[in-house]
């Protein structure tokens, strides 16, 4: 095994340890939160038979140890449970919701990373300029504000006064793409300015951080233009760096997207997790933990393995 693959198969071995250790966590995590499962199902009236009866069902009784590797072989195979509220199959219930929040990821990422590496780009191009100022207290701005407010914001001016779009994105399977992207509108716009700065100024910390070397100083003094020396020599050589943040950003829209999708009223993962948390339905709960663990642990293992790939230091450790 070569180094590059070595160094891989370490990298994918240390994310399957850390998604084991999550997995732990989050079964410890519900199992110790306070109160009776059975009784928030049945309720204060339920009788001391019924509630026996129900937690010998749920297998509330079993060892806690039991109870996990039971979960955790379930989930392996795809078999995520059964919700406690509604008695309906977790796992097809999640697939959809997840293409929901995939669909409201994607639109945020189209619009906001090429945009993130554009602004970058033109900062370092009109570095302690005007546009580069100007640049930066906006998303500076932005990034300072919760994103629940700019959303409150965002529908209040643009949903309610405007008209423009609607305030609740509601999408469904027979919608068009168009009806689609029009209801979804304000909820990519909020995500887009919440990910965008963070993008933009890793953007330009890391091409001038290039800047400094000496070949760009031996290309200024070839005589080339400043956008010919970003182009070719500044941001292929900051594109480790680049991804890094792209990819954790990318993260970030799928996990973090549970209050967009709950200020917006949208159908996703956040949604029908905020849900199912205020009935106490341990195994949804449980269920969207571990996926959102195993996205986030992923995405970051891919920009691991592009950073390693992309860069030669990295590709060849002394």
């Amino acid at each position: 095994m070569g180094p590059i693959a070595r160094l891989l198969a370490q990298r994918i071995a240390l994310g399957l340890l850390l998604l084991f250790l999550v997995s732990i966590l989050i079964f410890a995590g519900t199992q110790i939160l306070p109160g009776d499962v059975a009784q928030s199902i049945l309720g204060q009236s339920a009788t001391p038979e019924a509630l026996a009866n129900l937690r010998a069902e749920l297998g509330l009784n079993e060892p806690a140890l039991s109870r996990y590797f039971d979960w955790l072989g379930g989930a392996l195979t795809g078999d995520l449970g059964t919700a406690l509220t509604s008695g309906q199959d977790i796992a097809g219930q999640l697939w959809t919701r997840m293409g929901n929040t995939l669909f409201l990821a994607f639109w945020a990422a189209l619009v906001s990373v090429p945009l993130a590496i554009f602004l970058g780009l033109l900062a370092v191009r009109y570095r302690e300029r005007w546009p580069d100022k100007l640049i930066s207290a906006v998303t500076l701005a932005s990034i300072s504000v919760p994103e629940f407010l700019i959303g409150y914001v965002l529908m209040f001016f643009v949903g309610v006064q405007l008209g423009w779009a609607p305030s609740v994105s509601t999408i469904y399977d027979g919608m068009s793409l168009g009806a689609k992207l029009h209801a979804i509108a304000l909820p990519v716009a909020v995500l887009t300015l919440v990910v965008l700065a963070h993008m933009m100024r890793m953007t330009r910390a890391a091409i001038l951080n290039v800047m400094q070397s000496a070949y760009i100083e031996t290309a200024e003094l070839k005589g080339l233009s400043m956008f010919t020396i970003i182009r070719r020599h500044a941001f292929p050589n900051a594109i480790a760096p680049i991804v890094n943040v792209v990819m954790l950003n990318l993260a970030y829209l799928v996990v973090g997207v549970v209050v967009i999708e709950v200020v917006f009223t949208y159908p996703g993962m956040g949604q029908y997790l905020v849900d199912h948390v205020s009935k106490r339905d341990v195994p949804v709960v449980q269920a969207c933990g571990l996926i959102f663990a195993a996205v986030y642990i992923g995405l970051n293992l891919v920009a691991d393995i592009v950073s390693i790939l992309s860069n030669p230091r990295l590709r060849h450790p002394k």
